[in-house]
């Protein structure tokens, strides 16, 4: 009996160490208040209260998010800039809030503009916490003197003398642990069809990018953002989607500096295809070091206040490894052990992929390049009625734009359309399988 009893609570103990994580809802901190983070990143760094390490996440409060949590069936033109938010943990899951740690009036010297996209540093010879961050036409760089605040108005630079626009595309921070070093990953301010490299230093007493490398020419790509694993660098990437999901690109590299590889051409991640990503964009990854395995999490942002597809802003999901080349795996609900850097799928999670239908952007089927015949993740196969084809005088499309009323009764913009202008019979299916042997 007693054999029994302490094996039952090791089993508890063990099961107790997993922490779940849900998409697809808006999450809420440790005291039940919504969390409003996008276009942002998670950096660890001491807590300045207790003297140990924590995951700080910084991100965006848009005048929009707090309206769509309350009403998602109104899809929102504009984003309004509320404040930089920053929260803590020491799991990734139990959240605390530190407040806004960027107001609009620290930055109200310049007229109302777009901020957002955003990354933190800590600049050792300073002894000051850096944000960079979108402001507009240029990059804006914030100071603190503790990683949550609050941060004030530094310098803003104008990006052209190194990249030939005044602009970044879109930008993300990432700090390589390894070397102490950290790195401004961002795309070309006009067309985003170049991505850039700069080491984040500081230069005659002012923190700056101290240099510029290219790692990319090629398709525009956007929401860019880096991760090392395995000693290999790997760059990612969305499409330019608008605020629409995207399958997530990547390039791998050996140095920071490059070359990435396969040059100029991104490879699309395994496991990201089926629902773009869980309806996300690439935002940010945060690596999990544990005692008996290390996990990289993907960050994706889903910009749902402004694409209206569904519900919560943040969807993460932790990849795999087969040697260097990442999967990703589309979960609804998955559990995260911080202290072993284990994961494994929820009991609840739901494995039908895209099963909202938000992946598609067009109505499909869709002679816009690319030219699409179905639906992301799954299959139509017409038994009877007219055939799925190009022509839209005869064939049926396979999915519905929600009306204004219809979506005070559903969530999101699209639902799956199964109709024909004949009789018919049709077999809509998505077949599901383990992504190990």
């Amino acid at each position: 009996m007693l054999t029994f009893l302490l094996l039952l609570t090791a089993v508890k103990n063990l099961q107790a160490q997993f922490a779940n994580i849900k998409n697809d809802n808006f999450w809420k901190t440790k005291d039940g208040q919504p969390i409003y983070s996008q276009g942002g990143g998670i950096f660890q760094f001491t807590d300045p209260k207790s003297s140990t390490k924590k995951y700080f996440w910084y991100g965006v409060k848009y005048e929009e998010a707090e309206l769509y949590l309350n009403n998602p069936s109104v899809t929102y033109p504009n984003a309004t800039f509320e404040s930089v938010t920053c929260y803590s943990s020491t799991d990734l899951v139990n959240w605390t809030s530190e407040g806004n740690v960027l107001t609009k009036d620290e930055i109200s010297r310049v007229p109302k503009t777009w901020v957002g996209r955003l990354g933190v540093a800590y600049i050792a010879s300073l002894k000051k916490y850096a944000m960079f961050v979108q402001h507009g036409n240029q990059v804006l760089i914030t100071t603190a003197d503790t990683p949550n605040g609050a941060f004030t108005w530094h310098q803003r630079i104008n990006m052209e003398p190194m990249i030939g626009t005044s602009n970044t595309g879109d930008q993300t921070v990432f700090n390589d642990e390894d070397t102490g070093k950290s790195y401004l990953v961002y795309s070309y301010g006009r067309g985003r069809n170049k991505i850039y490299l700069s080491e984040i230093g500081v230069k005659n007493g002012k923190v700056k990018l101290l240099d510029c490398i290219e790692i990319f020419k090629g398709e525009s790509r956007e929401g860019n953002c880096m991760f090392k694993y395995g000693g290999r660098y790997y760059m990612y990437a969305s499409n330019i989607y608008g605020w629409d999901g995207s399958l997530a690109y990547y390039l791998v590299a050996d140095n920071i500096s490059g070359p990435y590889l396969p040059t100029n051409k991104m490879l699309v991640t395994n496991g990201s295809a089926d629902d773009y990503a869980h309806i996300s964009q690439t935002g940010f990854f945060v690596n999990v070091k544990g005692s008996k395995a290390e996990t990289v999490i993907f960050c994706g942002d889903r910009w749902a206040d402004f694409a209206g597809n569904g519900l919560g802003y943040n969807q993460w999901c932790p990849l795999s490894f087969e040697g260097k080349t990442p999967y990703f795996n589309s979960l609804n609900s998955w559990n995260l052990n911080i202290k072993t850097g284990a994961w494994q799928v929820a009991d609840d999670n739901d494995f039908v992929k895209n099963g909202s239908f938000e992946a598609d952007r067009k109505r499909i089927p869709s002679v816009v390049k690319p030219v699409q015949m179905q639906l992301t993740g799954w299959k139509t196969s017409v038994i009877k009625g007219n055939q799925i084809s190009l022509d839209s005088l005869t064939s049926p499309t396979l999915n519905h734009f929600n009306s204004t009323a219809e979506r005070k009764i559903v969530i999101g913009e699209k639902s799956l359309n199964i109709s024909d202008k004949v009789n018919f019979q049709r077999k809509i299916n998505q077949i599901i399988t383990s992504t190990t042997p």
